[in-house]
């Protein structure tokens, strides 16, 4: 089959959703198939660029700014999501008509395109659904209800529409959707997130030393730095661990955040975490096979629930995870049923300082919980397993 990826962002960009659909991609090509990724970027300069990247066609279509744009444009690029890519790129999808489409939220806003795409191809549309928007922004105190968000509900109604099948990444999620009435209107299931279980060579960037941080067991956050991830938790953390020497607190990314946070560890002085702008996928890798622990952080107002995309990264590098999430969030279960973590809920300070320093203390535990995150990997967040999953919805369609 020749399959549509449609998704906001993909390689090179380090954000999770791109490294998952760029092993998706390849994972379907493995398998015989004509993956074909598109995706948005304000970088190009010509309104598409197509290329061949790993044997993967790639259409990248320009964009007003999404990511680093403030929220009122990153919500008006977003809104008009599908209507500039369908602009720019009629003729491309009328000389590429594809046997399945896979669509991935974030964000709500392809509904209208895939719909569209949909009627010309003849063929369904798998939905790889990672965040409920705009449930989740009102969780944490990012929006009110009201017209806005009402128009919101509108656009993430008709993304749902547009899908034969929608793929939630937990079974809390799928209990969400039951309890809203929505399983009656769409098919639902629960598929985990990937991840390749063998990488390219990653490249050693010594970043210990580069960072200052030889001698340091260092605690890792890499991703969105966002209202949703409640990253003063982190900071909250680090300060409780200021009389042990040896921690360190390393976030890497970017987000809504980062400018506050900076402002706020330089005001208490805190020289025990530092918070380093993104990087590129390869140097993110590098950086992840280098250091000790892996951090999750969720704000705890969220009702919805999700497994972080940074988690995959973390499990695959052997890296023990210490979580501080919301309520009822399954991640919970199985980190602790596994032994691939330790995990508290956002709030108990002094439980997750507990936590942290015996993870500190012990190198035989991180050792051990690590082997375990790596074989939680390869017993449930496999590409092959998500591929063949997928497909298997599909096969008529061959």
């Amino acid at each position: 089959m020749r399959i549509l990826l449609l998704v906001v962002y993909y390689l090179p960009s380090a954000m999770a959703s791109a490294k998952l659909i760029h092993d998706l991609a390849e994972e379907l090509l493995s398998l015989g198939h004509e993956p074909i990724v598109v995706a948005p970027d304000e970088n190009i300069y010509s309104d598409t660029e197509i290329s061949d990247e790993d044997g993967i066609k790639v259409l990248r279509i320009r964009t007003g700014k999404i990511k680093t744009a403030s929220r009122l444009m990153r919500g008006i690029n977003e809104a008009r999501l599908s209507q500039t890519i369908w602009e720019k790129s009629r003729d491309f999808f009328r000389d590429n008509p594809c046997d399945l489409i896979i669509y991935y939220s974030p964000t709500i806003f392809f509904g209208t395109l895939v719909k569209k795409l949909k009627i010309i191809f003849s063929c369904p549309a798998y939905l790889i659904l990672r965040d409920i928007f705009p449930q989740w922004a009102v969780d944490a105190g990012v929006l009110r209800r009201g017209l806005i968000f009402n128009y919101f509900k509108f656009k993430e109604r008709q993304n749902y529409e547009a899908a034969d099948i929608i793929g939630v990444q937990s079974p809390a999620n799928l209990h969400y959707f039951n309890d809203k009435g929505i399983n009656e209107k769409h098919q639902l299931e629960v598929i985990y997130n990937w991840s390749k279980l063998k990488e390219e060579n990653v490249p050693y960037g010594n970043y210990r030393e580069r960072l200052g941080l030889k001698g340091k067991v260092v605690f890792f956050y890499g991703g969105n730095i966002g209202v949703a991830q409640d990253m003063d938790n982190i900071v909250r953390l680090a300060k409780n661990m200021q009389s042990e020497s040896t921690a360190h607190f390393l976030l890497v990314g970017s987000g809504s955040e980062v400018s506050r946070l900076r402002s706020d560890i330089s005001a208490a002085g805190l020289t025990n975490i530092a918070i380093h702008d993104a990087v590129g996928q390869q140097e993110y890798l590098s950086m992840l096979s280098e250091f000790d622990v892996g951090l999750i952080s969720l704000k705890r107002s969220l009702q919805t629930q999700n497994f972080p995309g940074k988690l995959l990264g973390y499990l695959y590098h052997f890296l023990p995870v210490l979580a501080s999430i919301n309520p009822g969030n399954d991640l919970k279960d199985i980190l602790e049923d596994h032994q691939a973590g330790m995990v508290c809920i956002n709030g108990e300070d002094e439980q997750l300082a507990v936590c942290a320093k015996t993870m500190l203390m012990d190198a035989e535990l991180r050792r051990q919980m690590g082997f375990n995150a790596h074989k939680l990997l390869e017993s449930t967040f496999s590409v092959s397993r998500a591929a063949q999953q997928i497909l298997s919805h599909f096969n008529r369609h061959e």
